[in-house]
Protein backbone atom coordinates (compact mmCIF):
# COMPACT_ATOMS: atom_id res chain seq x y z
CA UNK A 1 0.00 0.00 0.00
CA UNK A 2 1.21 3.29 -0.95
CA UNK A 3 2.07 5.51 2.28
CA UNK A 4 -0.18 8.41 1.27
CA UNK A 5 -2.94 5.89 1.12
CA UNK A 6 -2.21 4.03 4.04
CA UNK A 7 -1.64 7.88 5.90
CA UNK A 8 -5.21 8.99 4.33
CA UNK A 9 -6.80 5.73 5.97
CA UNK A 10 -5.38 6.29 9.24
CA UNK A 11 -6.19 9.87 9.15
CA UNK A 12 -10.34 8.84 8.71
CA UNK A 13 -10.13 6.66 11.02
CA UNK A 14 -8.50 9.16 13.77
CA UNK A 15 -11.49 11.41 12.80
CA UNK A 16 -13.94 9.20 12.97
CA UNK A 17 -12.99 8.15 16.37
CA UNK A 18 -11.65 11.75 17.72
CA UNK A 19 -14.28 10.93 20.67
CA UNK A 20 -13.66 7.74 21.61
CA UNK A 21 -9.66 7.05 22.35
CA UNK A 22 -10.94 3.45 23.62
CA UNK A 23 -11.83 2.51 19.79
CA UNK A 24 -8.83 4.37 18.79
CA UNK A 25 -6.85 1.94 20.87
CA UNK A 26 -8.55 -1.39 19.77
CA UNK A 27 -8.16 -0.49 16.27
CA UNK A 28 -4.57 -0.26 16.73
CA UNK A 29 -4.64 -3.30 18.44
CA UNK A 30 -6.79 -5.27 15.73
CA UNK A 31 -4.07 -4.35 13.34
CA UNK A 32 -1.36 -5.29 14.79
CA UNK A 33 -2.81 -8.99 15.89
CA UNK A 34 -4.21 -8.91 12.54
CA UNK A 35 -0.38 -8.45 10.75
CA UNK A 36 0.90 -10.99 13.22
CA UNK A 37 -1.44 -13.32 12.33
CA UNK A 38 -1.26 -12.53 8.63
CA UNK A 39 2.47 -13.53 8.93
CA UNK A 40 2.11 -17.00 9.46
CA UNK A 41 -1.19 -17.56 7.24
CA UNK A 42 -1.53 -18.26 3.54
CA UNK A 43 -0.77 -15.23 1.21
CA UNK A 44 -3.13 -12.75 2.05
CA UNK A 45 -3.90 -8.96 0.23
CA UNK A 46 -1.93 -6.83 2.65
CA UNK A 47 -3.70 -3.63 1.27
CA UNK A 48 -7.13 -5.11 2.15
CA UNK A 49 -6.06 -6.22 5.20
CA UNK A 50 -4.70 -2.69 6.49
CA UNK A 51 -7.92 -0.83 5.28
CA UNK A 52 -10.28 -2.78 6.99
CA UNK A 53 -8.42 -3.19 9.96
CA UNK A 54 -8.10 0.51 10.14
CA UNK A 55 -11.52 1.05 9.20
CA UNK A 56 -13.87 -1.85 10.96
CA UNK A 57 -14.94 0.41 13.21
CA UNK A 58 -15.53 3.51 11.51
CA UNK A 59 -19.79 3.32 12.20
CA UNK A 60 -19.24 3.31 16.00
CA UNK A 61 -19.38 6.99 17.28
CA UNK A 62 -22.57 6.39 14.98
CA UNK A 63 -24.28 3.62 16.82
CA UNK A 64 -23.19 5.68 20.04
CA UNK A 65 -25.74 8.12 18.50
CA UNK A 66 -28.09 5.89 17.84
CA UNK A 67 -27.85 2.64 19.43
CA UNK A 68 -30.33 0.84 17.27
CA UNK A 69 -28.05 1.37 14.29
CA UNK A 70 -25.63 -1.60 13.66
CA UNK A 71 -21.82 0.19 13.82
CA UNK A 72 -20.23 -2.45 11.69
CA UNK A 73 -22.74 -2.20 9.05
CA UNK A 74 -22.67 1.26 9.07
CA UNK A 75 -19.03 1.74 8.67
CA UNK A 76 -18.53 -0.72 6.01
CA UNK A 77 -20.54 1.02 3.81
CA UNK A 78 -18.64 3.97 4.87
CA UNK A 79 -15.64 2.27 4.01
CA UNK A 80 -16.54 1.30 1.03
CA UNK A 81 -17.29 4.89 -0.22
CA UNK A 82 -14.27 6.22 1.27
CA UNK A 83 -11.76 3.63 -0.62
CA UNK A 84 -13.78 4.17 -3.27
CA UNK A 85 -13.07 7.87 -2.95
CA UNK A 86 -9.42 7.42 -2.64
CA UNK A 87 -9.80 5.76 -6.05
CA UNK A 88 -9.42 2.03 -5.13
CA UNK A 89 -11.44 -0.20 -7.36
CA UNK A 90 -14.75 -1.29 -6.83
CA UNK A 91 -13.51 -4.94 -6.56
CA UNK A 92 -10.85 -4.22 -3.69
CA UNK A 93 -13.01 -1.35 -1.77
CA UNK A 94 -15.85 -4.32 -1.59
CA UNK A 95 -13.36 -6.50 -0.64
CA UNK A 96 -12.42 -4.44 2.46
CA UNK A 97 -16.61 -3.89 2.91
CA UNK A 98 -16.81 -7.53 3.12
CA UNK A 99 -14.26 -8.02 6.01
CA UNK A 100 -15.88 -5.57 7.83
CA UNK A 101 -19.19 -7.06 7.80
CA UNK A 102 -18.38 -10.63 8.19
CA UNK A 103 -15.97 -10.01 11.30
CA UNK A 104 -19.18 -9.14 13.06
CA UNK A 105 -21.54 -11.53 11.56
CA UNK A 106 -19.19 -14.36 12.11
CA UNK A 107 -21.52 -16.06 14.34
CA UNK A 108 -24.35 -17.22 12.19
CA UNK A 109 -22.01 -17.19 8.62
CA UNK A 110 -19.05 -18.65 7.84
CA UNK A 111 -15.72 -16.17 6.95
CA UNK A 112 -16.17 -14.80 2.71
CA UNK A 113 -12.45 -14.42 2.48
CA UNK A 114 -9.12 -15.41 4.56
CA UNK A 115 -8.75 -11.80 5.41
CA UNK A 116 -12.02 -11.22 6.98
CA UNK A 117 -11.00 -14.67 9.20
CA UNK A 118 -7.77 -12.67 9.97
CA UNK A 119 -9.38 -9.43 10.58
CA UNK A 120 -11.83 -11.68 13.32
CA UNK A 121 -9.35 -13.53 14.53
CA UNK A 122 -7.32 -9.98 15.92
CA UNK A 123 -10.34 -8.58 16.79
CA UNK A 124 -11.09 -11.54 19.58
CA UNK A 125 -7.05 -11.60 20.66
CA UNK A 126 -7.54 -8.29 20.98
CA UNK A 127 -10.21 -8.46 23.55
CA UNK A 128 -8.39 -10.99 25.03
CA UNK A 129 -5.29 -9.86 25.21
CA UNK A 130 -3.55 -7.96 28.46
CA UNK A 131 -4.89 -4.56 28.10
CA UNK A 132 -8.70 -5.96 26.85
CA UNK A 133 -8.57 -8.72 29.69
CA UNK A 134 -7.85 -5.60 32.32
CA UNK A 135 -10.52 -4.02 31.30
CA UNK A 136 -13.08 -6.82 30.22
CA UNK A 137 -12.84 -8.39 33.77
CA UNK A 138 -12.69 -5.57 36.08
CA UNK A 139 -15.56 -3.92 34.31
CA UNK A 140 -17.62 -6.74 32.71
CA UNK A 141 -17.92 -4.64 29.55
CA UNK A 142 -18.97 -1.51 31.42
CA UNK A 143 -17.36 1.34 34.05
CA UNK A 144 -20.13 1.41 35.88
CA UNK A 145 -20.57 -2.39 36.67
CA UNK A 146 -17.45 -3.62 38.09
CA UNK A 147 -16.76 -7.41 37.60
CA UNK A 148 -15.78 -8.01 41.16
CA UNK A 149 -17.73 -6.59 44.23
CA UNK A 150 -17.15 -6.78 48.24
CA UNK A 151 -20.32 -8.49 49.99
CA UNK A 152 -21.37 -7.03 53.06
CA UNK A 153 -19.45 -9.82 55.02
CA UNK A 154 -16.40 -8.66 53.34
CA UNK A 155 -15.75 -11.65 50.98
CA UNK A 156 -14.99 -11.36 47.14
CA UNK A 157 -17.71 -11.87 44.75
CA UNK A 158 -16.52 -12.35 41.14
CA UNK A 159 -20.13 -10.70 39.34
CA UNK A 160 -21.17 -13.84 37.74
CA UNK A 161 -23.60 -14.79 40.57
CA UNK A 162 -22.88 -18.12 42.05
CA UNK A 163 -20.06 -16.24 43.80
CA UNK A 164 -16.89 -18.95 43.27
CA UNK A 165 -13.76 -17.71 42.50
CA UNK A 166 -13.55 -19.80 39.56
CA UNK A 167 -16.77 -19.80 37.85
CA UNK A 168 -15.96 -17.04 35.68
CA UNK A 169 -13.01 -18.05 34.32
CA UNK A 170 -14.54 -21.40 33.52
CA UNK A 171 -17.50 -19.09 31.62
CA UNK A 172 -15.02 -17.28 29.59
CA UNK A 173 -12.87 -20.49 28.80
CA UNK A 174 -16.42 -21.96 27.70
CA UNK A 175 -17.00 -18.64 25.63
CA UNK A 176 -13.98 -18.13 23.72
CA UNK A 177 -13.91 -22.39 23.29
CA UNK A 178 -17.35 -22.91 21.92
CA UNK A 179 -18.46 -19.72 20.57
CA UNK A 180 -14.85 -18.30 19.23
CA UNK A 181 -12.37 -20.73 18.09
CA UNK A 182 -14.38 -22.36 15.93
CA UNK A 183 -14.28 -19.27 13.56
CA UNK A 184 -10.71 -18.65 14.50
CA UNK A 185 -7.54 -19.37 11.66
CA UNK A 186 -5.41 -22.18 13.06
CA UNK A 187 -2.50 -19.71 13.98
CA UNK A 188 -5.53 -17.41 15.81
CA UNK A 189 -6.30 -20.63 17.92
CA UNK A 190 -3.11 -21.17 18.80
CA UNK A 191 -2.78 -17.48 20.02
CA UNK A 192 -6.19 -17.71 21.78
CA UNK A 193 -5.59 -20.58 24.04
CA UNK A 194 -2.55 -19.42 25.35
CA UNK A 195 -4.48 -15.72 25.52
CA UNK A 196 -7.12 -17.97 27.64
CA UNK A 197 -4.56 -18.80 30.10
CA UNK A 198 -3.32 -15.36 30.15
CA UNK A 199 -6.54 -14.28 31.18
CA UNK A 200 -7.21 -16.82 33.70
CA UNK A 201 -3.99 -15.69 35.13
CA UNK A 202 -4.63 -12.29 34.95
CA UNK A 203 -8.19 -12.65 36.55
CA UNK A 204 -6.98 -14.55 39.90
CA UNK A 205 -4.10 -12.58 40.56
CA UNK A 206 -7.08 -9.57 40.33
CA UNK A 207 -9.17 -11.55 42.93
CA UNK A 208 -6.10 -12.44 45.08
CA UNK A 209 -5.14 -8.55 45.32
CA UNK A 210 -8.51 -7.62 46.29
CA UNK A 211 -9.10 -10.33 48.36
CA UNK A 212 -5.70 -8.81 50.49
CA UNK A 213 -7.25 -5.61 50.47
CA UNK A 214 -10.43 -5.90 51.86
CA UNK A 215 -8.52 -8.69 54.35
CA UNK A 216 -5.61 -5.83 55.53
CA UNK A 217 -8.29 -3.16 55.61
CA UNK A 218 -10.51 -5.75 58.51
CA UNK A 219 -7.06 -5.97 60.37
CA UNK A 220 -6.61 -2.96 60.44
CA UNK A 221 -9.84 -2.17 61.35
CA UNK A 222 -9.80 -4.68 64.15
CA UNK A 223 -6.64 -3.27 65.65
CA UNK A 224 -8.02 -0.24 65.97
CA UNK A 225 -10.78 -1.18 67.92
CA UNK A 226 -8.26 -3.33 70.13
Amino acid sequence: MKQYVYTAIEQYMLACMRDSAHDKDHVYRVLMGALAIAREEAPVDMDVLIAACLLHDVGRPDQIANPALCHAQVGAERAYAFLRGLGWAEEKAEHVRQCILSHRFRKSAPPRSLEARILYDADKLDVTGAVGVGRTLQYNGTLGEPLYTTAADGSILDGTGEGERDSFCREYRYKLTKVYDRFLTATGARLAAGRRDAAEAFYLALMDEATAMVNAGTQALADALE
